[in-house]
């Protein structure tokens, strides 16, 4: 049974993230540990329930997964070789590090979002017309992209962390 199936899941891109996280709190509570006859095997499904849910839940590694589907899923480790796609990538981390509140993350947000969607469409279309070179090539750039995200989205909570501190404060 592979990953969306376990979560009576289309195997595609395009999830209902909702549902995937429904389903994962139902199959956490049927075979959690604690409630099994079997500790050992519930352990194990637990596990590969929790492996399963972390594969589906963002895009890049959706991506990927999808590609070891089709057994596409070598080489995702290599380095993206994209000279115009690597200036791209240093210019948005240098906006990042440059980044002195939240306000000047927005924009940043926002340009990193529209690559994000930008490389899910062209994935959809390596995905269907097989082209595993190109698609391989994509779910790397994806990756940058979701961790450049997941970076912002640290700033970001990280500024406002210290926007909301004041000497001042009663405590």
């Amino acid at each position: 049974m592979n990953h969306f199936e376990l979560f009576n899941l289309p195997a595609a891109l395009d999830i209902d993230l909702a549902a995937l996280k429904d389903a994962f709190l139902q199959l956490q509570q049927q075979y959690h540990p604690d409630k099994a006859e079997d500790k050992d095997q519930a352990l194990i499904k637990s596990s590969e329930i929790n492996q399963a849910f972390k594969a589906l839940s963002n895009v890049d590694s959706r991506a990927a997964y999808l590609l070891s589907l089709k057994k596409q899923d070598y080489h995702l480790d290599q380095s993206i070789s994209d000279f115009e796609f690597l200036q791209s990538a240093l210019e948005i981390r240098e906006q990042l590090d440059d980044a002195a509140s939240a306000d000047d993350l927005i924009s940043l947000k926002t340009e990193v979002e529209q690559w994000i969607s930008g490389l899910v469409r062209e994935f959809k279309i390596d995905y269907a017309d097989e082209d595993w070179a190109e698609a391989r090539d994509t779910v790397r750039k994806l990756r940058f992209f979701v961790k450049v995200m997941a970076d912002i989205n640290k700033a970001e909570d990280r500024f406002l962390d210290d926007d909301s501190f004041d000497l001042d404060d009663d405590f």
